[in-house]
Formats: structure tokens, C-alpha cells, sequence
């Protein structure tokens, strides 16, 4: 006997009715992702800033990166693990890098002396309209490319090596620096780590929490140092959240420190507190 035309999608449905946790995830998903792209048409976004501290000076910021904050309709942030993985892939994942890089641009104008570092997917790197607002933002002010850092996941860099190679040669001739970001936890060859040519190297969180009592952990450590050396990079640690942690790092010849242990990320940055003071006091004379 012969199956009902319609016999895959009946059992296709039928499929999907007995994986009721498949179900809630996609639903999930789709209810995060009409949010996020909600937030984008309503322009319901700002950055936070996470202040990064050299490790003689760790009390004072050498720069800062730019954070991406999507809000739903109530005006809370909708967490970026809730949709930065789904995302990735999507055109909205182009669309939250423009809003990223556009916020950070404007932060640069604003604030002369700040240096910053803005979050990108080496997908966006043939997306027209980021291109577009990397170009405008140049020609606006070209004294921001010498404070804008550009950061890629280093899983992201190796799905198109030579494409963002080829990219970062170019952008490089305006002044704007590349990170790695979460170096250590994806797979880069060392030849491809020798053609990108990165200014920086941002070490896995992997590597660092708790690094002060991981035998293990300093081993890879002091690895991955030694390899962001000999390329001449200049090295960060990410997630430092203990004083133990940071006293370890501070005595090793890491450059630069990040994490909650010297600010979390803030919608008030230094700079506009200092805004709100002045505004205050013209108010006030």
C-alpha cells in the first residue's frame, strides 16, 4: 500500500509533538530573536564599557571594550547568551555588529582620548553595511581608527583566514588594531596565526580563572605568552575575578588585565560621570 502524499510531513509533525523540549527551545529562540530584532528597528541599544588595565597600573584603564546591551520592551537587557549563539549565523548577527561598531564609533568622537575595542564576527567583514560604517565613521573623524580595536573570536577568524587576513592588511593602513579574542580555546594553525599578524592576544578565560592554584593552567599560561611573544603581540588576560588571580598575573609578564576584579562593564563610563558633573554644575551657577 502506497504512503499518503502528505505522509512525511504527518510524521514530521508527529516527530516534533514527542520532543516537547525541542519545541520549547525553538519557541524560546524565535520569542528571543523577534526581541532582538525589535530592539534593532527601535534602536534599543548602548554599550557597556569594561575597563582593561595594564599590570603596573592596575588602577587606571588603558582602554576599555565596547559591549553590545539589546533591551526588550520593559527597557531590560536581554542577556547576550540568550542570543548571541543563535544569532551568529544570521543576517541580525551583521545587523548587532553595525549597532556595535556604530555606538563605538560615536564613543571615539565623543571621547578623544579613548581607545576601544569593538566585538566583530569575520562574517561581517563582506557585509556591505558594516563596511559602510567603518568607512563612514573613518572619513568623519580619522583620528578614530588609531583608537579603534577591532575584535574577533579566534573560532570566528579561522571560518574565513584569509578573507579577514586580507581585511585587517587593509584596515591596519588607517590605523585601527585587531585582538583575538578567547585565544587558546579554538583551533588557529600556527601558520595562519603567523599570517594574521594580530596586535593583540586576549587570553582565554579558560586559562585564567583560578590560574593562582591551577598548576595546569599556569603551564598553558605561560605557553600561550611565550607564543603571543615571539609573534610580538601584545597580551591580554580576560576574566580576572580574585585577588589571588590577580596577584599571580600582576608577577608574570602578561601585559594587560580584564575582568570584574577591576570593573564590570558600565553604561556610566568615567568620561560621561564627568559629563553629568559638569552639566550639574552649569545648572547649579
Amino acid at each position: 500500500m502506497g504512503l499518503h502524499p502528505n505522509s512525511k510531513a504527518m510524521f514530521g509533525s508527529q516527530h516534533v509533538r514527542t520532543n516537547p523540549l525541542d519545541c520549547a527551545v525553538q519557541s524560546r529562540d524565535k520569542h528571543t530573536l523577534d526581541m532582538v530584532e525589535a530592539a534593532l528597528r527601535h534602536k534599543e541599544t548602548m554599550l557597556a564599557f569594561q575597563p582593561i588595565v595594564a599590570r603596573n597600573t592596575p588602577n587606571k584603564a588603558v582602554m576599555y571594550e565596547g559591549l553590545i546591551r539589546v533591551l526588550d520592551a520593559t527597557g531590560r537587557i536581554i542577556p547576550a547568551k540568550d542570543f548571541m549563539p543563535v544569532v551568529e549565523d544570521l543576517e541580525i548577527g551583521r545587523m548587532i555588529d553595525c549597532v556595535a561598531l556604530e555606538l563605538g564609533l560615536q564613543s571615539l568622537t565623543v571621547q578623544p582620548d579613548l581607545r576601544l575595542s569593538i566585538n566583530m564576527s569575520a562574517r561581517s567583514v563582506g557585509y556591505q553595511p558594516w563596511m559602510r560604517t567603518l568607512e563612514t565613521g573613518l572619513r568623519a573623524d580619522p583620528t578614530v581608527g588609531e583608537r579603534l580595536i577591532l575584535e574577533i573570536t579566534e573560532s570566528s577568524a579561522m571560518l574565513l583566514p584569509e578573507v579577514v587576513i586580507s581585511f585587517m592588511a587593509q584596515m591596519q593602513n588607517h590605523g585601527i588594531a585587531f585582538a583575538m579574542d578567547d585565544f587558546g580555546a579554538g583551533y588557529t594553525s600556527f601558520r595562519y596565526l603567523r599570517d594574521f599578524m594580530f596586535d593583540i592576544i586576549k587570553i582565554d578565560g579558560t586559562f585564567i580563572r583560578g590560574v593562582a592554584r591551577d598548576p595546569d593552567n599556569q603551564v598553558l599560561l605561560a605557553a600561550l605568552m611565550s607564543i603571543a611573544e615571539q609573534f610580538d603581540m601584545l597580551t591580554i588576560a580576560e576574566s580576572i575575578e580574585t585577588v589571588e588571580d590577580d596577584a599571580y598575573l600582576r608577577a608574570t609578564p602578561i601585559d594587560c588585565l580584564q575582568g570584574y576584579f577591576y570593573g564590570a562593564p558600565t553604561i556610566s563610563p568615567p568620561w560621561r560621570q564627568t559629563d553629568r558633573k559638569r552639566a550639574r554644575s552649569r545648572r547649579t551657577a
